[in-house]
């Protein structure tokens, strides 16, 4: 997801975000173990997000 989109959204709502792209990686990777994985590029695209999720509940949490 963008930036903006993520930012957008409160606390609750990144909090599951979140916990729904960490499902995500763990769909990927067994299916990366499997040989099935169709896009290998989504795990990189997932990872990101996770890391924009945390950099945006760091910066709210700076600014308390």
């Amino acid at each position: 997801m963008k930036f903006k989109e993520l930012n957008t959204m409160n606390d609750e709502e990144l909090k599951v975000k979140e916990s729904d792209f960490r499902k995500e990686i763990f769909n990927l990777t067994v299916q990366k173990s499997l040989g099935s994985l169709e896009n290998p590029k989504r795990i990189q695209a997932v990872k990101r997000s996770i890391a924009r999720i945390k950099t945006i509940s760091n910066n709210r949490k700076r600014e308390i």
